[in-house]
């Protein structure tokens, strides 16, 4: 699976979603239009979320549905998988976020700490991620 991205709209607006190799989905204008560059653009499904294309990904289900034999009658184009060690994963072991500090706020002064360090932050002037970039 890829996601391409123009780099002023990065993590807001993708260009191009491709999965198992083919796009899935892209920003398209009014396909009635008779300009190349209609408004609104909206993300609409490519050929590669319809038909065949979607037996190339997977649906992960819990053991029990699977052995369950229920979802047959759902007619799933994408194959079924179990799965399996979710309940075994703690904080602990994420790599970029494994940080648990000892939380404590003072219900009166709705003061917050983290491991006895006040937390402090002050209101966002500009606010990333926000309007601007879904105005068109």
């Amino acid at each position: 699976d890829l996601v391409l991205w123009k780099p002023a709209f990065f993590g807001v607006k993708p260009s191009l979603i491709v999965k198992g190799g083919m796009i899935a989905a892209a920003a398209m204008g009014d396909p009635n239009a008779s300009i190349p560059t209609p408004q609104p653009v909206h993300y609409r499904p490519m050929f590669g979320a319809f038909g065949g294309a979607l037996s190339t990904s997977l649906t992960f289900v819990s053991r029990a549905a699977l052995e369950g034999g229920h979802l047959d009658a759902l007619k799933l184009a994408r194959p079924l998988s179990a799965v399996s060690g979710v309940r075994t994963v703690t904080k602990a072991q994420m790599v970029h976020n494994d940080w648990q500090p000892q939380l404590e706020v003072d219900p009166e002064t709705y003061q917050v700490r983290a491991d006895g360090e006040f937390l402090v932050c002050e209101p966002a002037s500009v606010l990333p991620m926000a309007q601007r970039y879904f105005l068109f």
